[in-house]
């Protein structure tokens, strides 16, 4: 973690990874379906920026993790624009002009899922 990072900020951004390592493969969800999950709805954006500060995505399945509509709105930090669109290919997911086609049947809701 950075240098400086609050002990909140730095429970919220592990948090996060969590809950991202438990999407299965071939299924997608939202940075607000993971904030709300972890009692931060208003938050998407936070996730977003921890899963920027987890780089490299090795680990943790960033690719899973779209915006509310399906979009691919965090393919830009990846190390090339279309890694992740691969990725989601591998798995299964189509994608098609940056939009994961049929995103509701694919959508992952850590709130159901995670009972």
């Amino acid at each position: 973690m950075r240098k400086g990072m609050s002990d909140n900020k730095k429970n919220f951004f592990e948090d996060v990874y969590e809950v991202v390592k438990l999407i299965p493969e071939g299924r997608v969800t939202s940075y607000g379906a993971i904030a709300s999950y972890l009692g931060s709805k208003g938050s998407a954006r936070m996730v977003g920026w921890a899963l920027i500060a987890s780089q490299p995505f090795a680990a943790i399945p960033a690719h899973r993790v779209v915006n509310r509509v399906g979009m691919l709105t965090g393919k830009q930090h990846f190390e090339d624009s279309s890694a992740m669109q691969e990725r989601l290919e591998q798995e299964g997911v189509k994608v098609e002009n940056d939009q994961v086609v049929e995103f509701e049947k694919l959508f992952w809701d850590p709130a159901k899922e995670l009972l």
